[in-house]
Order: C-alpha cells, then sequence, then structure tokens
C-alpha cells in the first residue's frame, strides 16, 4: 500500500499546480494557434510545445542540466540561435524593392517609432508605480514594435533575459496576428482615393547593386551604432552568400538546412523559459498590453509618414505599403497587398510593398543596436 501511495505522490497529476495547468492550456493554445489558423507555425509550435514540456511536474527539463535548459544555455543566453535565424533570413532576402525605390527606407525607419514610444510608456508606468520595469527592461519590451521575433529575442536575452520567455510570445503571437492588428489602423488612416493611388513599377536594379549594398549598409551602420553589428552582419552575411551567386551551396544552407534547425532550437528554447512561476507574473500582462501598443504605433507611423512624403512629392506612394514597414517578412508586405486589392482590384502592391518591408528589418536591427547600447 505505501508503495502504491508513493508512486501516486510521485506522479505529476498529484505534483501538478494550477499555474502549471494554465501554462499547459497556453502551450496548447499556441499550438492551436500555429496548427489550426497557420499563424507562424514554423515557430509558435516549437514555443507551445517546449512550453508543455517545461510545465510537466516532477521533471526537471527545463532547469538545471534539463535538455530545454542546455538548449537555452547553448544558443539562447548567448544568442547565437537567433543570430543564425537572421543569417537565414538575409540568404532569403531581395533588397531589390528597396534599391528600386530608396524613398521606402522612411517608411522602413518611421514604423520604429512604435519601439521608442513603447519604451518611454514603459518607464513612465513605471513611474507612476504601475509596473517596475527597469531601463534594460523597459527597452527589450520596446522592441517588440519591430514586429521582428529573432530581434525581440536578442535583445531580450542580452538586457533582460528574465522576461524573455513572456516577450517572444508577445511579439511572436503579434508577428501571427498582422491580418487582424493592421488593417483597421491602415483603414482608419487612409481615405479610397489614398488607398487605389497606383504605383509605377520599379526599375531593374543591377547585380552589382545588389552585391555591394549589404556590405555597404554593414560597413556605415556598424562604425556608428556597434551594437547592432552582430544582428546585421549575420542578415548582411546571409544576403551576400546569396547575391554574390559563387556560393550556392552556403546560400542553399542557410535558406533551409541551417535556419530550420535554429528554429527549431530557438522555439524550445524559448519555450523552456515558459515556466509558470516567471511567466504569470504581472510584468507579462504589462508586456503583452505594451507590445500591441508598439505594433499598432509602428503601423500608424509608417502609414503617416507615406502620407507625409506625398504632400512634398510628386509621385505619390500609397500609403498602405507604410503599415509594410514594419519587419514582419513576407506577412506585412502581403496584408497591404490584400487592403489595396479590396480598393481596387487591378492595383497589386506587393512589390513595392517589399521596399519598406525590408527596411523595417534593418531599421529594426538599427533600434536593437541603439538599445543595446543605450541600456546596457
Amino acid at each position: 500500500m505505501s508503495q502504491l501511495v508513493a508512486l501516486w505522490q510521485s506522479s505529476g497529476i498529484f505534483q501538478i499546480s494550477i499555474p502549471q495547468v494554465a501554462m499547459i492550456l497556453i502551450g496548447l493554445f499556441l499550438l492551436y494557434l500555429a496548427i489550426a489558423r497557420r499563424f507562424e507555425p514554423l515557430l509558435l509550435i516549437p514555443i507551445g510545445f517546449g512550453g508543455i514540456l517545461s510545465n510537466i511536474p516532477g521533471v526537471d527539463i527545463a532547469v538545471g542540466d534539463g535538455v530545454l535548459a542546455q538548449f537555452a544555455a547553448m544558443g539562447l543566453d548567448t544568442g547565437i540561435f537567433p543570430l543564425l535565424v537572421f543569417m537565414g533570413i538575409g540568404a532569403m532576402t531581395d533588397f531589390g524593392p528597396l534599391l528600386a525605390n530608396p524613398r521606402t527606407m522612411l517608411l522602413g525607419a518611421a514604423a520604429q517609432f512604435g519601439i521608442f514610444t513603447t519604451l518611454l510608456g514603459a518607464l513612465s508606468m513605471t513611474q507612476i508605480g504601475v509596473f517596475d520595469f527597469s531601463l534594460a527592461q523597459a527597452a527589450a519590451i520596446g522592441i517588440i514594435g519591430g514586429a521582428d521575433g529573432p530581434t525581440a529575442i536578442y535583445v531580450s536575452s542580452v538586457l533582460a533575459p528574465e522576461l524573455l520567455g513572456a516577450i517572444a510570445v508577445s511579439a511572436y503571437s503579434y508577428m501571427a496576428l498582422v491580418p487582424l492588428i493592421q488593417p483597421p489602423i491602415m483603414r482608419a488612416l487612409t481615405t479610397h482615393s489614398e488607398r487605389v493611388i497606383q504605383m509605377k513599377l520599379p526599375r531593374e536594379v543591377s547585380q552589382a547593386e545588389k552585391i555591394l549594398f549589404p556590405l555597404l549598409l554593414l560597413i556605415l551602420v556598424a562604425l556608428i551604432v556597434p551594437g547592432a553589428a552582430p544582428l546585421l552582419g549575420m542578415f548582411c552575411f546571409g544576403n551576400l552568400m546569396k547575391e554574390c551567386r559563387v556560393v550556392a551551396r552556403l546560400s542553399d544552407t542557410a535558406q533551409n538546412a541551417l535556419i530550420n534547425i535554429a528554429t527549431i532550437f530557438l522555439g524550445l528554447s524559448v519555450g523552456s523559459k515558459l515556466i509558470a512561476d516567471e511567466f504569470l507574473v504581472g510584468a507579462t500582462l504589462g508586456i503583452l498590453a505594451l507590445g500591441v501598443v508598439a505594433f499598432a504605433i509602428g503601423t500608424a507611423t509608417g502609414v503617416l509618414m507615406a502620407k507625409l512624403m506625398n504632400l512634398f512629392s510628386e509621385r505619390k506612394i500609397n500609403p498602405l505599403i507604410g503599415a509594410a514597414g514594419v519587419s514582419a517578412v513576407p506577412m506585412a508586405a502581403r496584408v497591404a497587398n490584400k487592403v489595396g486589392i479590396e480598393s481596387d482590384p487591378d492595383n497589386f502592391l506587393i512589390m513595392h510593398a517589399m521596399g519598406p518591408n525590408v527596411a523595417g528589418v534593418i531599421g529594426s536591427t538599427i533600434a536593437a543596436g541603439v538599445l543595446i547600447q543605450f541600456a546596457g
């Protein structure tokens, strides 16, 4: 009888707590979003599954010598996994639309306004006693506004590793909800006549331009903002491998096998941070609230920047592509195209929207470097 009692008391059912049950349900919800709704499945599936594993009682899988804890220590705490993912993203990126219309760089820059607005908001709410965020924590929360998951994870691993789980879940949740969050903001800030503006086809960009651009971008930015060098360096290196056309095998590896492996380990490592005692705290609600505000502001400022540019330019920009300045590539560009087609079925904006979309990736990495230097 005593053996049965001991067996029962060692079971997970006996040891599980209400917070752990809540976190397992959150993990299942993330899996539902990924599988049933197709929201960012490449990362939400390993994050959700890792979150479930991390909250199984009686098994220290996410702490100490546990396998998920080892993954996190190996690639998350060091920042290696998000950097490898960024290399793969660079290898899949085409700077052509941005180089064909350099003005769209301003749209990507404007969309980063949400990052710094949220940073100030988090500090203000700390001042009035609503939350208790340090400068480093506020900076890590603000980067959610860039809608760039790997960048958010990298910055939080450097500045606020204790908030990494909440920041990662917030960043990828809002990235997944781009088709729901952005369109109402875009429609509210534009008129029908603005949404039907047709833009000229972009010019042909030479291969020499595509090769030189990542090199010049890295050198110039790294010399001004050294903190951006790791993220931007991996991004530009991946892009250079793609555009130089002499290392096709390396480019193919970065675009496929390497980024897939890194994504699996990154997602499981983030899931290891979803331990109930660390995630179910008041700060998490603050991060989720500030994250959606950051994303909404970034979307709005991108659209408003396009409208402002149209006041001083004969070549009008469709303001919808300003919303693509957040760096959710390529989803934000697809959303801009979809909203445009709703007003004019013959107005295809996808190629034009990719310019500010790629500029948003660059802008978020530069913003990340500034925050790391400023708050680190």
